[in-house]
């Protein structure tokens, strides 16, 4: 039925998509052990090396094909649909057969060593409109993913760019230059910077708003750091970029969210 709707294409993956296009839709429905739905934000399971008959991973997942696809989808702001089934474990889930929930985007990655001791990708899936109440039926979105051909609706993707006392103290410590390049934005209404938190706040790293956890950068260079294109090492040298950090005397930097990041870094670039 998800098929015929054009809503999820595959009639057992959990993921549709490709890795140079990204993905178009998932499925919640008990299939990894690893999976954590809390409704408008799901900690998802990427795809592969479990045993399907119990759900138990019985292999390393590896950062390719449609595990990589979902990282397109952050790397690019393109949206994912995602469906929910009538498993137990799905939060929220029809009685029976599958609904479709709506668009999320895709708001970070990592892998880590799952429930049953094999390294896992997860992804944080954040629902883009959470007011929104879930659809009680399968539903399309006409033309959004429509291979090949553009969209015939616009589509708002939002970036979540917290500003609170401490990110913006951060911003004034460095006048609004990027700690990477020493470049500043310069709008119409002043300058312009954004405040990277080295150990994101959301589930599941739960990093703290404070001064040692949070770096003034350029969107560039942030939107690198959040998709480990580099990393900064104890010296406070880059790591995978030349480079150095620029790091005030009055800026209590923690290494050991630097070093947190570094481990996500390594993770992503072994696949």
């Amino acid at each position: 039925a998800l098929r015929e709707a054009g809503v999820h294409r595959p009639t057992q993956a959990g993921i549709c998509g490709r890795a140079d296009e990204g993905a178009e839709s998932v499925v919640l429905n008990g299939g990894y052990v690893d999976d954590e739905d809390l409704g408008d934000v799901v900690l998802y399971t990427g795809a592969g090396g479990n045993d399907r008959a119990s759900g138990r991973q019985v292999a390393d997942q590896t950062l390719t094909r449609t595990n990589r696809a979902l990282v397109e989808n952050l790397r690019t702001g393109l949206p994912v649909r995602v469906v929910r089934g009538s498993h137990p474990d799905v939060r929220g889930g029809p009685a029976a057969g599958y609904r479709y929930d709506g668009l999320y985007r895709v708001a970070d990655y990592w892998a880590e060593t799952g429930r049953d001791g094999f390294r896992v990708w997860r992804f944080r899936l954040e629902r883009i409109a959470p007011e929104a109440p879930a659809r009680g039926r399968v539903a399309e979105v006409p033309g959004l993913f429509d291979a090949g051909r553009p969209p015939r609706r616009d589509v708002v993707v939002s970036r979540i760019v917290r500003d609170t006392a401490v990110t913006r103290e951060v911003k004034r410590l460095y006048d609004f230059r990027c700690q990477v390049c020493g470049e500043r934005v310069e709008t119409p209404t002043g300058p312009y910077a954004e405040a990277a938190h080295v150990t994101p706040l959301g589930r599941p790293h739960d990093g703290p708003d404070e001064m040692g956890n949070v770096l003034c950068l350029c969107p560039t260079h942030h939107a690198a750091f959040d998709l480990y294109a580099f990393a900064v090492a104890d010296d406070l040298s880059l790591v995978g970029t030349p480079g150095r950090l620029r790091v005030h005397p009055r800026h209590p930097l923690d290494p050991a969210h630097l070093e947190a990041h570094r481990a996500r870094y390594d993770a992503a670039h072994d696949g």
